[in-house]
């Protein structure tokens, strides 16, 4: 059995590193790459693959073991969807109404034909587990979008994307395994292992002529993927695996990231949907550290969160004590954001960061 998962692990990051360079090759020739531009700081053009790769390596994988993955059909049918939208949207940029209404039309998809919707919350009131009843449809598709441009918004930096995707499966997996899902466990590592030559790639591991980037495809594709996962973990009373709340804490830093960034745009008056240079991987950058630092810290934060969820799920801490940590944890987060002008002004000045940059560049 081990033997057989090596052998189908190791076909599978193979077969996802070949469609990568096949794509980037294809990108080029009809123009789905990114340029740089005032908001896009990077060299040259680069194809925009990530997503596609990954894409076509879980449908190779879910092809060649229908019915291991749950509802495999109407999933696979589910991310092509996605994709296309997104590989529409890198190449010609529409409008974010028109990615805004192929994810509800997904959310629709997935309570109708899936069934799978989120339909109770757990006790994290300390009044006895939480059910939505006919207001689940509408939590299920706020979930749904919100999960997707979560994940979409954190794809600022090389590698960060991959990195948290990795963080929120890898702990999804522990805790499925814990529970004894293996084989639901085993699609989480399918998926981190198709995701790994793309973040070889972004991060130019291989050579910065055969860089890459995500796009919006392969952004929207494990957006969608880890709200899948969660709902089928979560939602099933009769074998739930996991509590609602844990899943808050597994995808932490994408969740507080956006939710805040988009309090703070529609208080300007802005589209919440407005890019702009505010997320946690540009505060980063500001008090002075390179993209590969900030990559680590901000992976190493989310896994901070990912590890405590995965404790309170396994010593079962109450909900109502995982939630109210949840929220204190994000508020922190908010007021330190809604303040981040001054405490970067401050920190920099404590660490002299200005001085160091200044030093550097003269002593080279």
């Amino acid at each position: 059995m081990i033997l057989n998962n090596f052998l189908d692990l190791s076909i599978l990051f193979c077969f996802s590193f070949i469609t990568l360079f096949i794509y980037r090759k294809l990108a080029r020739k009809i123009g789905l790459v990114d340029k740089p531009n005032a908001r896009k700081q990077h060299q040259g053009s680069v194809p925009l693959v990530g997503g596609l790769s990954i894409c076509t390596a879980l449908l190779f994988y879910i092809y060649f073991h229908i019915g291991f993955a749950p509802r495999s059909i109407i999933y696979s049918m589910s991310v092509l969807l996605l994709v296309l939208v997104g590989v529409i949207d890198d190449k010609f940029d529409i409008s974010f109404k028109v990615r805004l209404a192929v994810q509800v039309g997904l959310s629709a998809i997935m309570m109708l034909a899936a069934n799978l919707k989120l339909q109770f919350v757990g006790d994290v009131l300390s009044m006895g587990s939480i059910h939505l009843g006919i207001f689940s449809y509408f939590i299920t598709v706020i979930a749904v979008v919100g999960a997707i441009n979560a994940f979409n918004m954190v794809d600022g930096i090389d590698g960060l994307l991959g990195g948290l995707a990795v963080v929120t499966f890898g702990a999804l997996s522990i805790i499925l395994y814990l529970a004894g899902a293996e084989e639901f466990g085993f699609l989480c590592i399918v998926i981190i292992v198709s995701i790994l030559p793309y973040i070889m790639m972004n991060l130019g591991i291989l050579g910065r002529e055969r860089k890459v980037f995500m796009g919006d495809a392969g952004s929207m594709l494990i957006g969608f993927t880890v709200i899948w996962f969660i709902l089928i973990a979560t939602q099933e009373e009769a074998i739930q695996i996991m509590r609602p709340i844990t899943a808050l804490w597994l995808i932490a830093v994408p969740l507080m990231d956006m939710a805040a960034i988009m309090y703070r745009r529609i208080r300007r008056g802005d589209s919440p949907f407005k890019p702009d240079r505010e997320h946690l991987h540009h505060i980063f950058q500001r008090l002075g550290c390179t993209p590969r630092q900030t990559l680590a810290i901000i992976c190493l934060i989310a896994a901070g969160f990912a590890g405590f969820g995965i404790w309170g799920e396994v010593n079962q801490v109450p909900e109502p004590i995982m939630f109210a940590l949840f929220i204190a944890a994000f508020v922190a987060y908010a007021v330190c954001l809604s303040h981040i002008w001054v405490i970067t002004s401050k920190l920099r000045k404590l660490f002299r960061v200005e001085s160091l940059r200044t030093f550097k560049k003269v002593t080279r």
